[in-house]
This record gives C-alpha cells, structure tokens and sequence, in this order.
C-alpha cells in the first residue's frame, strides 16, 4: 500500500464529513449540523489529504497565516488505517506547505501521548474561552 500525500485536494464538506466519521474525531464534532460542518470546512485554509489510490484516508486542516502561526484543527486518520505513520506525515506535509509558521493545536484526551512520541513540544501557556460570559 503506498499512500499519497495532497496539498489543497480537490474535496467536498461530504468528504470531510466522512473522514471525521471514520476517525476517532467524529466523535468530538458537531457532524449531524451540516452547516456547521460546511463552515469549519470553509474556514480551513490549508488542507492536506493522504490517499490509498482515490479513497481519502487522512486529512489535516489548518487555519493559518503562512507566517507566524498555524493552527491544526484536525487531524484525522481512518481508524482501518491508524498506526501506519498517517497522521505523522500529514503533520510533516502541512509543516512543508507552511515551512515559516509555527503548528500548533489542541489534543484529544485520547491523542496526548501521541503528539510527544512524534516530536512536539508540549506548551504549558495555551487558555481556552468558550463563551463570553466566562471573562470576569
């Protein structure tokens, strides 16, 4: 099996859909409101897609911008296709279409032993708002 790796493919919010489906992010995102989908997707501004001949199985999106920072939103490797390096290429292939900024994102409870065992610097100053009636 070789595995192709795409900048900016050629993709609809079906597709993305259904790859955040066959990964374990399906289950952190809001799948069912498909105009909440459709607006992620159009507010990614880099893509990259891994291929097993035409079947979309990984895709990272990123907001950038292509100077200072990155941020990588999802990560998502079809779970029939985890453990094979997927996820750390696409990481790598991202990092090769946006050489200049810095990536950095949130990780899934389940992720967080990942992203050190590839090589990413755990940040201790990153805060979260949800709301605005959280600032005081």
């Amino acid at each position: 099996m070789t595995i192709r790796y795409i900048p900016q493919p050629k993709i609809s919010v079906q597709d993305f859909v259904e790859i955040l489906e066959k990964s374990t992010l399906g289950l952190r995102r809001p799948l069912q409101d498909l105009a909440a989908m459709q607006t992620m997707f159009d507010h990614g501004n880099v893509y990259v897609g891994a291929y097993d001949d035409d079947k979309l199985v990984g895709l990272a999106r990123v907001m950038t911008d292509f100077v200072y920072t990155s941020y990588l939103s999802d990560l998502a490797v079809d779970m029939d296709y985890q453990h094979q390096g997927i996820g750390r290429q696409l990481i790598i292939e991202v990092k090769k279409f946006i050489p200049r900024a810095k990536v950095i994102l949130l990780a899934a409870p389940a992720a967080e032993g990942y992203y050190p065992k590839i090589g990413m610097r755990k940040h201790s100053h990153c805060y979260v708002l949800d709301d605005v009636d959280e600032i005081k």
